[in-house]
């Protein structure tokens, strides 16, 4: 992976231990020569881990609405900062930009920007891994959920496994390089098909 899209708070938490786990990413992701991909702010988690990979000599590059950038919430001190008209552009400029995708604790965004390229690797659409950085269990009652829906009968265990889940952001990067898709598996065989 040459580059990872971060998705993360634009707040800080509750817990310090979240901003010391995306400084901790933003600094990992530097160390190993990739660039950051995120959503440009200036704020909350999305801030700790952008400063953190830029501090550590690192590429960050930033994609942001218009919207956003009149808020005054944009990162002014990026390698890159793209400003776009809409939250569709953002999305598909990051996942251009990325050869991974990471979510830290966050909102409403975060779900929805993990869920949207997840579920994009589901259908085919890419190959690139998916992880969730699980720091002080905060996603917990998540993966609990995910499980009971495979229970249920609404999610397949083969749409669950590709979900690299770790608490340690070395150790995730470590195992999301290992986690693409191969080209010979029976899904892409089945997709190219089509």
């Amino acid at each position: 992976m040459h580059a990872v899209c971060v998705y993360c708070g634009s707040s800080t938490g509750a817990d310090p231990g979240y901003v010391e786990a995306a400084t901790a990413m933003g600094r990992e992701i530097a160390s190993r020569a990739m660039t950051l991909v995120y959503g440009g702010g200036s704020v909350g988690l999305m801030n700790a881990t952008a400063d953190a990979a830029l501090a550590a000599g690192g590429r960050a590059v930033g994609v942001i609405t218009e919207l956003l950038m009149q808020r005054e919430v944009g990162h002014t001190g990026l390698s890159e900062l793209h400003i776009v008209e809409n939250m569709h552009q953002r999305k598909k400029l990051m996942a251009d930009y990325a050869d991974g995708f990471v979510a830290l604790p966050g909102g409403l965004g975060t779900l929805e920007e993990l869920f949207e390229v997840w579920t994009w690797r589901q259908l085919g659409y890419h190959n690139k891994p998916v992880g969730l950085l699980n720091v002080q269990g905060y996603y917990d009652s998540l993966l609990d959920f995910l499980a009971q829906s495979h229970e249920q009968g609404f999610v397949r265990a083969e749409v669950l496994a590709p979900l690299v889940v770790d608490t340690d952001p070395g150790r995730l990067l470590d195992r999301m390089v290992g986690s693409q898709l191969v080209r010979d598996d029976p899904w892409w065989r089945m997709r190219e098909a089509i």
